[in-house]
């Protein structure tokens, strides 16, 4: 492995001494390896025996922010679902549902959809037994059901909302060298952890990037993401449903978006592993192929700014703004602001959308764009 410039991390926290000891066994682990260790280590990870949001946690999600972007989204699944004939019983699936804010503000709102609350039963994907409780406190009453994956969802019309999902997944990064590509590694110098990379090598699945790439650029892969949005997308092509991804990213990866949040604050990713969120920017357009190539319709992408005012979020903080004053008046605009200003979550977090093929996207997407979404770099 050849070291990239920068001086180590010591391992500090128990999880780092665990992955010193493997990494002095075994050698260097990719990227990706490090991150699912990070994050779902049983004993160590970040999501195992935690509650991130909030205040006193490391980030903020937009169903944290406001209950407007819950109730907006349940109501296009809603519309969705209408669309579709409204079938008598479908999955409401939510993979990482946090502390289930967002499900329980899509229930809320979607209670008056004639029909629509008998129709769901509640599907929660989640790995954390600490989120686990906090989700059983808020959603109890819709007696949701737990699961460990997507596959072992229940076959049928699956409608699902996955936000701030995508990032979390393992990603492996490769920088281009000629016409070759060096696999970024988490490796080990002096009791330290330290990024190096690998021998560089030729590599079938990133050939089309030698088109758009340069040497010395970094390419992000997440194979994960893409075998769950098929799996997604298998059902949805077979029983009919939706989908809605809201993530922060672009359509294609081109730079380093590995990053590390504590306290609400950017951090080294090497420096407290089980500690840290680790997050990557989500490439939108091979989850789009990867439905695509499952059967299903992907959207245009759309920016969440833009897809909460067609969904009509400035009525909607209208109608909520009256009879607020002072503090709480203000903190309501400025959310509204958080969630849609260009120059906040606006423009920097992303929407797709994954339909039946003859049935139109949800509310708030155009129909399938591929060669204008292709055109766009994170």
């Amino acid at each position: 492995m050849v070291r990239v410039a920068g001086t180590g991390r010591a391992a500090v926290t128990p999880l780092g001494h665990l992955i010193a000891r493997r990494i002095a066994a075994t050698g260097p682990m990719t990227l990706a390896d490090f991150m699912a260790t990070c994050l779902l280590h049983p004993e160590h990870g970040y999501y195992t025996n935690r509650d991130p949001l909030g205040a006193a946690g490391d980030f903020t999600t937009a169903p944290e922010i406001s209950q407007m972007f819950g109730e907006l989204i349940g109501l296009a699944l809603a519309q969705a679902w209408r669309d579709q004939g409204a079938p008598a019983r479908i999955v409401l699936a939510e993979p990482g549902p946090g502390r289930g804010t967002l499900m329980a503000d899509m229930l809320r709102a979607t209670a008056r959809v004639p029909g629509f609350a008998a129709a769901v039963g509640v599907h929660l994907v989640e790995a954390s037994p600490a989120l686990r409780a906090v989700q059983a406190a808020r959603l109890g009453a819709h007696a949701p059901h737990w699961h460990d994956s997507l596959a072992d969802l229940p076959e049928g019309p699956l409608f699902l909302v996955a936000n701030e999902f995508f990032d979390a997944l393992p990603i492996r990064q490769f920088v281009r060298v000629g016409n070759e590509w060096a696999e970024r590694q988490v490796g080990l110098a002096d009791g330290a952890l330290i990024l190096g990379l690998a021998p560089p090598m030729p590599l079938a699945a990133l050939a089309h990037r030698l088109a758009d790439t340069r040497p010395g650029d970094v390419v992000e892969t997440c194979a994960p993401a893409e075998a769950m949005v098929a799996e997604i997308a298998r059902r949805i092509a077979a029983h009919g449903g939706a989908a809605i991804f809201i993530d922060y990213g672009g359509a294609t990866s081109l730079g380093d978006t590995f990053q590390a949040l504590r306290a609400h604050a950017p951090c080294d990713p090497l420096a407290a592993p089980g500690e840290a969120d680790l997050t990557a920017h989500v490439a939108f357009a091979p989850l789009a192929a990867a439905a695509r190539a499952a059967g299903a319709g992907a959207s245009a992408l759309t920016a969440q700014g833009v897809l909460l005012e067609r969904l009509g979020i400035t009525e909607r903080a209208r109608v909520l703004a009256r009879g607020q004053t002072g503090a709480g008046l203000a903190s309501h605009i400025a959310a509204h602001r958080r969630l849609t200003h260009p120059q906040e979550m606006g423009n920097l977090f992303q929407a797709l959308a994954i339909h039946p093929l003859g049935a139109p996207p949800p509310p708030g997407f155009d129909p399938d764009q591929p060669k204008a979404a292709n055109a766009h770099h994170a």
